[in-house]
């Protein structure tokens, strides 16, 4: 077009069309320089509402650190950092971009943000870095090394996503050389800032400022979502036995079901509200372990025991109530067999028959035992004091847990007490003593390998010498009459004590068997 002698007309031509061809330039290089700043709001905007859901992260965070500090609290450590190193750079580079159009009348008038003073001034100094330059570097090598610090934590790289963070941020915040159009090598910074228009360097500034805002949104819910994972996983999980009562009879249908139970550590109850039989339980009486709440409480008295109550739990600052309803029984510990004689069911008239009373996995207090003559004392133990009769029948009825009422019957034959023996002194039968020991000694009645301890009162007894007539006695010893006899006895007599009437202390109208006698060889 230039080239050649050129008449004046075609000069004057060539000039309008390079005029034209300027106005395009400058046309389109406003229309790009409006795009730039179009799109710099657009980032803008994102990166607002990216910063509001990384602070209501943050917030939520720390209030789960501090209702379950040992399931959050390292994790809040970890994000507390993140966001200080996120928020380091970010504000730094807002402070670049203030700086930068500091002195722009109207900073969304982006057809005047054409020129690339500002930055090459702060950045270069011909193929140097200024200060300004070497401090941006220096901010941005030092995020992207100490967010991979974190990262490379073996407390965080266990979280699924975490190397596909790791990767973005070594991508993103690279200041490795770059190579340009030409297939030259060069410096990242002047590949990106040097020469550009002011507008499209804000516009590269901000949309790091997004990459930063990212990073640290994904990074947040990474491992936010890694930690619930792990509380969530079945490793954190046992079996439990639900059953509808504690104890099952040979025969009955087993309802129990088997479930999943949380044995996770760091699920520890903020506050434990609990009764034993209606009565609270205070410290020292439970401990957290574990995750468990593990009582420390004796097992009582036999009978059925029931635990109620709220394990408390701050869930977004506010208690949750997790209802407690459980029940164990106690039975009595066995400490000897249960070995009985077929034919020994028998029960005496006259005494005070000790018994004992239960049923097998049923508590004492929902056990009832009925009979003629049967009492009871307390618990399983009664007493029976059968009349007349021949035989007894002892009911014996109670109540399972499921309210089944169950019971059985046992008969017993009753028997008399067994006829008592004469005593002198102590001692039975044929007895050889001096004349005084006799006049002294007193007369008893005993009842040798009786099973009873009873106390036999002796009221009056008949006295015979051989050769005298009888004498009769009131009491236990010899009064003035049987004393005379016994004077006129000869060495070697047989003197006999028989009839000899007594009754049982405490029971005195019970009618004893005749008392076989006592005979007592003189040895004077």
């Amino acid at each position: 077009m230039a080239g050649g002698k050129l008449s004046p007309r075609q000069k004057m031509i060539n000039l309008m069309y390079l005029i034209f061809i300027a106005m395009l330039a400058l046309n389109m290089s406003r229309e790009v320089l409006s795009a730039f700043g179009l799109l710099n709001e657009k980032i803008t905007d994102a990166n607002v509402s990216t910063s509001q859901r990384n602070t209501a992260f943050m917030d939520g965070l720390a209030v789960k650190a501090t209702e379950q500090p040992a399931q959050y609290a390292a994790v809040k450590a970890k994000a507390d950092d993140i966001s200080k190193i996120s928020d380091d750079l970010d504000s730094y580079i807002t402070s670049l971009k203030s700086a930068s159009i500091e002195k722009i009348k109207d900073p969304s008038d982006y057809e005047v943000m054409d020129k690339a003073d500002y930055f090459n001034n702060l950045f270069f100094v011909g193929e140097k870095y200024r200060p300004g330059g070497q401090e941006f570097l220096d901010k941005m090598n030092g995020y992207r090394e100490e967010m991979m610090k974190i990262l490379s934590d073996t407390s965080l790289t266990k979280f699924a996503g975490i190397e596909d963070v790791k990767r973005s941020i070594e991508a993103n915040f690279s200041t490795a050389e770059v190579t340009n159009r030409d297939g030259k090598k060069e410096e990242w910074l002047n590949y990106n800032y040097e020469g550009f228009p002011l507008v499209a360097s804000l516009t590269k500034l901000t949309q790091i400022q997004a990459d930063i805002k990212t990073t640290k949104n994904e990074v947040l819910q990474k491992m936010l979502a890694g930690q619930q994972a792990t509380a969530m996983s079945f490793t954190q999980y046992n079996t439990l036995l639900e059953t509808s009562k504690t104890a099952y009879y040979s025969g009955e249908e087993f309802d129990g079901g088997i479930v999943l139970g949380r044995k996770d550590p760091n699920t520890k109850p903020n506050r434990v509200e609990l009764k034993l039989d209606g009565r609270p339980l205070v410290e020292g009486q439970y401990a957290i372990e574990n995750g468990k709440v593990m009582l420390k409480i004796s097992a009582g008295a036999p009978g059925d025991h029931k635990i109620e109550g709220d394990l408390i739990f701050l869930e977004n600052g506010k208690e949750t109530k997790v209802p407690v309803d459980v029940g164990f029984s106690t039975i009595s510990m066995p400490n000897s067999a249960v070995i009985a004689a077929d034919k020994m069911n028998v029960v005496y008239r006259g005494v005070d028959n000790p018994m004992t009373v239960s049923i097998p996995g049923i508590p004492d207090n929902k056990v009832n035992a009925s009979a003629a003559g049967l009492s009871r004392v307390s618990g399983s133990k009664y007493v029976m004091r059968p009349g007349a009769g021949r035989t007894v029948i002892i009911s014996a009825n109670g109540t399972l847990p499921d309210g089944k009422p169950v019971g059985s019957k046992s008969e017993f034959r009753i028997k008399d007490i067994p006829p008592p023996i004469g005593a002198i002194r102590g001692e039975t039968g044929i007895v050889r003593m001096e004349r005084g020991g006799l006049e002294i000694s007193t007369v008893s009645a005993v009842l040798e390998d009786f099973d009873f301890e009873l106390n036999i009162n002796v009221t009056g007894f008949s006295f015979k010498v051989s050769g005298q007539p009888t004498v009769k006695v009131n009491g236990t010893r010899l009064d003035a009459a049987a004393k005379g006899a016994l004077r006129r006895a000869q060495r070697g007599d047989a003197v006999q004590i028989f009839d000899i009437n007594a009754n049982l202390a405490g029971n005195s109208g019970y009618k004893l068997k005749k008392i076989s006698p006592v005979i007592i060889e003189l040895t004077n």
